[in-house]
């Protein structure tokens, strides 16, 4: 009997082993699908498709900005809030509790033939910003274009990671988010449906699909960029 229970718990204790290494192995996998991907902020890279409700509002009153919630569980994900008269040339985009994730600033024509904009990791002023550390990612658009590249870098700022490819239709009212390299869609953005009339809701509320392994941060900021160019 002694012999059949101490069997049994080697073999239950050998099974717990493999499972920390399994888990292990695969966190680390998708650590490393991230860093190679560009996402800052791995915790918001799911495994699955996650499909999020943007409403294009603040929730302070005559606040400029957007209220992200997901769609499995009804829980905010971001916020954007801005007061200032000048919001499309800089937002921050933030957690559910306020935290922020990513400031973006609007940078000056280049000869009134390009627009550029920068997002920086946390909430910094902009001046030090841009004199003390290189922006994680750098979106510019030719005059007249209906798209826009993203160039992704490292922590370092100086080697680039996998790049991103942003397009929209405004009579189709949608944006679509590629991965350079592979061409990949990766996240899409279009006017929400209601679900019991199937109907179009408001101009201002939108659909954000993310697809696996992608920032929904990143998508969401890049959203954000896109609107801005009004």
């Amino acid at each position: 009997m002694e012999a059949t229970e101490g069997g049994n718990n080697n073999e239950k204790k050998k099974k717990e082993e493999n499972a920390m290494e399994e888990d292990w192995v695969g966190d680390g996998g998708r650590r490393a699908a991230t860093r190679r991907s560009g996402a800052f902020f791995p915790e918001l890279c799911s495994p699955a498709p996650v499909q999020l409700t943007v409403w294009c509002k603040s929730l302070l009153f005559n606040g400029h900005g957007y209220t992200v919630y997901d769609d499995a569980d009804g829980r905010m994900v971001f916020r954007v809030d801005n007061y200032a008269h000048n919001w499309r040339q800089q937002a921050v985009l933030m957690d559910c509790a306020g935290h922020v994730l990513l400031t973006v600033r609007r940078c000056r024509k280049i000869l009134n033939l390009k627009e550029s904009w920068e997002a920086y990791k946390g909430d910094q002023d902009v001046e030090d910003m841009v004199r003390e550390q290189r922006p994680l990612f750098k979106a510019t658009k030719d005059l007249g274009c209906h798209s826009c590249t993203i160039s992704m870098f490292n922590q370092d700022g100086f080697q680039p990671l996998l790049g991103y490819r942003m397009s929209w239709s405004r009579e189709k009212e949608c944006t679509k988010i590629y991965q350079s390299a592979a061409n990949t869609l990766v996240a899409e953005v279009s006017r929400k449906y209601g679900s019991m009339s199937k109907k179009l809701l408001d101009k201002d509320v939108l659909t954000l699909t993310v697809q696996p392994g992608m920032d929904q941060a990143l998508a969401m900021a890049m959203i954000m960029i896109t609107n801005s160019m009004g």
